[in-house]
């Protein structure tokens, strides 16, 4: 009873999201909004004409970004299939100015396509988190993917492991159930209540299941130093208990529409952040606990589509002719937001709050742009 009632009365104080904008367009060659050159020129330095994603995590001193389906300038090649996903670096500090990438690239300087020997990385199997441990990057990807008249199902994630972004090996199919779409962050058990642990470090996963935007979250812990052993990732099964078997993960909130999800611990706040994108309601939600393990508090809406379309996200044509951000053949075809993946590198502390920065795709035009948000407690 005491172990309820310390759960249900930790729920954070609310959130007030004061200003969010767009920084800048990270991917393409020209913000058309804008009509000036997008921060990386990817079309003419790169040969990538599109991409979306972009889940990023801390590797030796940089930033690493995972994105998914990429659309190179030109046809298929054996380095750069349609739909392949690409890896970028960067060194950046200053996100006020846009976000400076180095794309991974294959012997002609145009990205390189991710490559895990025996992994299907077509369409719709993507990379949704990574993280850095023993001097190895590791990036979480779903495959398998298949399409029903509910919608996209992600039939398994996988574990991959590089030294160099360029060559994958894997490790092991992480799940076929509830932990496909995840977003890992590393966090020493020490200062992190309620975990399995008590000291060391450890990876924290939160997740989607296969039936792509139609659940709840999950989490799962593993000790990072037994990061590659399967058997050891324990589930969150309710308030004080984990269980070795995937079948007890029980949701950390109840919201069957979780897309592309993203968590990171806000030091200026002193809080844990989870943004997703949902249907209902429509946009880019935020959610916020104390704990890692919740309560987390009801959702609020970070990002209002109304407040990007016409902007830089296209409004049909068939509609209106409200801008002309679109990408050339679209143009009755609608953009929407999804995927706001976080970078905490880029979180500051406010006179009343924090701002945090996170990265935004938004299918027409097929891009990601760099997006910031001021909270105010």
């Amino acid at each position: 009873m005491i172990l309820l009632l310390t759960y249900f009365v930790t729920r954070p104080a609310e959130i007030v999201v004061r200003d969010v904008q767009k920084v800048s367009q990270v991917i393409g060659e020209t913000d058309r909004q804008r009509n000036v050159p997008a921060d990386n020129r990817t079309e003419s330095r790169f040969g990538l004409r599109g991409t979306d994603l972009g889940a990023s995590f801390e590797h030796k001193g940089r930033l690493v970004f995972l994105f998914g389906d990429t659309w190179p300038v030109g046809p298929n090649t054996p380095d750069r299939p349609v739909d392949g996903d690409a890896i970028a670096f960067s060194d950046d500090r200053n996100p006020d100015d846009g976000l400076t990438l180095d794309f991974v690239t294959a012997a002609d300087g145009k990205y390189k396509a991710v490559d895990i020997p025996g992994v299907s990385l077509k369409g719709f199997e993507v990379p949704n988190g990574g993280f850095s441990a023993g001097g190895h990057m590791y990036g979480i990807y779903t495959t398998d993917h298949t399409h029903v008249p509910a919608g996209e199902i992600m039939g398994r994630s996988v574990l991959g492991r590089s030294d160099d972004g360029r060559t994958w090996s894997l490790v092991y199919s992480l799940s076929t159930d509830k932990f496909i779409n995840v977003s890992p962050v590393i966090v020493d058990a020490s200062t992190t209540p309620g975990l399995p642990i008590s000291r060391g470090k450890a990876l924290l996963m939160w997740a989607g299941s296969r039936e792509y935007r139609r659940s709840s979250p999950y989490l799962a812990f593993v000790p990072l130093d037994r990061v590659e052993d399967h058997s050891a990732i324990r589930y969150w099964a309710g308030p004080g208990k984990w269980s070795a078997s995937e079948s007890d993960a029980t949701p950390v909130v109840n919201h069957p529409e979780v897309g592309e999800l993203s968590v990171a611990w806000c030091a200026p706040l002193k809080r844990w952040l989870m943004l997703y994108n949902s249907g209902h309601p429509r946009g880019i939600q935020m959610r916020t606990a104390l704990q890692a393990t919740g309560p987390w508090g009801e959702p609020i809406t970070l990002f209002d589509p109304k407040d990007g379309y016409g902007k830089f996200m296209h409004i049909s044509w068939r509609d209106r002719h409200a801008d002309s951000v679109h990408d050339p053949g679209r143009e009755n075809e609608y953009g929407g937001e999804y995927a706001p993946y976080m970078i905490p590198r880029f979180f500051r502390k406010t006179k009343d709050g924090a701002r945090i920065y996170f990265l935004l795709s938004t299918w027409n035009p097929y891009a990601v742009v760099l997006m910031r948000a001021d909270l105010v407690v």
